[in-house]
């Protein structure tokens, strides 16, 4: 194998290009790659029967707690940020930094050459403001577009001790959904400190905030869990909590399922609508995993597999024939094994359901042994 880059510029000093070749890798070459994907493909197929299996439990767990299972305003002293002199009523203040910074943009094709792979990376820079820093010692052309290594700022969130909802203590774990953030407004905020510039919500740190330089730090502030009495920079924010009450706190249920209830929602809702919420989201949550789980089985099987497609790959029809095959194969057996690992899950819970299930994944096996009989016939 050999490599050998070349080095091209392309416009102006903001945007190169750089082309890297080596020789079309040959059969055992290719044999060894597949071999280390085989492996791979061993590991996601064991991942995806316990992503499977133990959804189902789960799942079926938190249905049933939320099947067992106040709503008032909470208030406490304000946040206070001393280098911004910004105070407010709520739960959680965070401040959010940026610095404007040359960012490393690539884009790469492939092409073959005098029997030779080839690959074009272009590598373009651009400035922008980034939340974290960039480190330009890593970029392919670090001359004319070096980043600082650190940032004059740092960002925080600051949280309330102690969270009320009406006469009761909030605990941690209900505190910590508190998570709906909103853009602090600076309209209206009186400000005369020389160093800062205030411009749409931001607090730059640059007396030119609509053309910054390199290593500028704009700063800006949110907020969640609004409180207080007073009118800026809003009302109160209202919630509802499903949880258990111990003297004057309020902390996680423990269900006969062995699940725990600790639910909170920044709005104004029912009883009955936070379970109602509480159920579509364990739904979705069951589905999407059912989908992951049947998703790394189906890339597991491809992967284990794929060394057959190794083995015939110089003949080009029987290529595109076992390419399909191996494709067919994967599907169906990933389809029949989702459906006996989900039902495997159901069997403790809903043995009814997990015995549908289990004739349900057979289906492909016995339509192809049906099929078989024909096509020998024929």
């Amino acid at each position: 194998m050999s490599f050998l880059p070349t080095f091209s510029n392309a416009d102006s000093g903001h945007r190169h290009s750089r082309v890297s070749s080596r020789e079309k890798p040959g059969f055992l070459e290719r044999l060894s790659e597949t071999t280390g994907g085989m492996v791979v493909g061993l590991g996601l197929f064991a991942l995806s029967f316990y992503v499977l299996f133990t959804n189902e439990g789960r799942a079926l767990r938190t249905a049933a707690s939320l099947d067992e299972g106040l709503q008032l305003h909470h208030h406490q002293r304000p946040l206070y940020d001393p280098n911004y002199k910004v105070a407010v009523h709520t739960v959680k203040l965070k401040r959010e930094v940026e610095m404007y910074q040359w960012v490393e943009s690539q884009e790469s094709r492939d092409y073959e050459e005098n029997g030779e792979k080839k690959s074009e990376t272009t590598y373009t820079y651009n400035t922008e403001w980034r939340s974290e820093v960039i480190n330009s010692r890593h970029f392919d052309k670090e001359i004319g577009h070096m980043n600082p290594s650190a940032m004059a700022v740092e960002a925080v969130t600051v949280v309330a001790p102690e969270v009320y909802i009406g006469p009761f203590v909030l605990s941690k774990g209900l505190v910590d959904q508190i998570n709906n953030f909103q853009t602090l407004s600076l309209k209206g905020l009186p400000w005369t400190d020389p160093f800062l510039t205030v411009d749409e919500d931001y607090f730059y740190h640059t007396p030119n905030p609509r053309s910054p330089q390199v290593g500028d730090v704009r700063v800006r502030f949110t907020y969640a869990g609004l409180s207080g009495e007073g009118s800026w920079p809003g009302r109160a924010q209202a919630a509802s909590v499903v949880a258990m009450q111990r003297g004057d706190q309020l902390r996680a249920f423990k269900t006969k399922s062995g699940d725990t209830l600790e639910i909170l929602y920044t709005e104004e809702l029912s009883a009955e609508e936070v379970f109602a919420h509480e159920h579509e989201y364990n739904n979705m949550r069951t589905w999407a995993l059912r989908a992951g789980g049947w998703a790394l089985m189906f890339l597991g099987i491809s992967l284990t597999t794929q060394i057959l497609y190794t083995l015939v790959d110089w003949v080009p029809v029987l290529r595109e024939l076992v390419s399909l095959g191996l494709k067919i194969f994967s599907l169906s057996v990933s389809c029949s094994l989702s459906l006996l690992t989900i039902s495997a899950g159901w069997l403790y819970y809903r043995p009814l359901m997990a015995v549908f299930l289990s004739a349900l994944a057979l289906v492909p096996i016995v339509v192809a042994r049906s099929r078989a009989p024909t096509k020998k016939h024929q």
